[in-house]
């Protein structure tokens, strides 16, 4: 495995039954990474794939897939039905992000936590946190372990305003 990767699994703390739902224009390596990951636990990743370049993943009871047809829709989920949200390319393409971070704070369960990624350069990493602290989320952090990506990590706090 990618040193990269595993850095990256470091960000998650599985329990059984675990929940990640991967927003993303690129299902590859890193889904195949989360998916295999989750099995130990008896968890979820739900995987809904934006227009992009997708390696093809097999539907079975630990991996969800569905195809969003274009940057204006939103991805679907139930409430608090996630533990973490990845959301991987896709946030600077959508026609409304600020959609998809609500969208985003609904499906997580209380305390879940939401990654964002994109190429170096793509998204504006203090907008953003600026923006993850305006929609309620807390203790948003840029967290340096792809050379070629950047991430943002922040958590969706109960109570701290939108109450969901």
């Amino acid at each position: 495995m990618r040193k990269e990767y595993a850095e990256f699994l470091q960000l998650f703390h599985p329990q059984p039954g675990y929940k990640v739902q991967q927003v993303t224009t690129h299902a590859d390596g890193l889904t195949k990474v989360l998916a295999d990951f989750m099995l130990p636990y008896d968890g979820r990743l739900a995987l809904s794939m934006y227009p992009g370049e997708h390696q093809e993943f097999e539907a079975s009871e630990y991996l969800k897939p569905q195809i969003v047809s274009d940057f204006s829709k939103p991805f679907r989920a139930l409430p608090r039905d996630n533990d973490i949200i990845v959301l991987d390319d896709i946030l600077h393409r959508h026609a409304f992000p600020e959609r998809i971070l609500k969208a985003c704070y609904t499906t997580l369960a209380n305390t879940g936590e939401v990654i964002i990624m994109a190429p170096k350069g793509e998204m504006d990493v203090k907008q953003l946190l600026e923006d993850l602290e305006n929609m309620e989320y807390r203790a948003g952090n840029q967290i340096d372990i792809f050379k070629d990506r950047d991430l943002i990590m922040a958590k969706k706090m109960h109570m701290w305003g939108n109450g969901l």
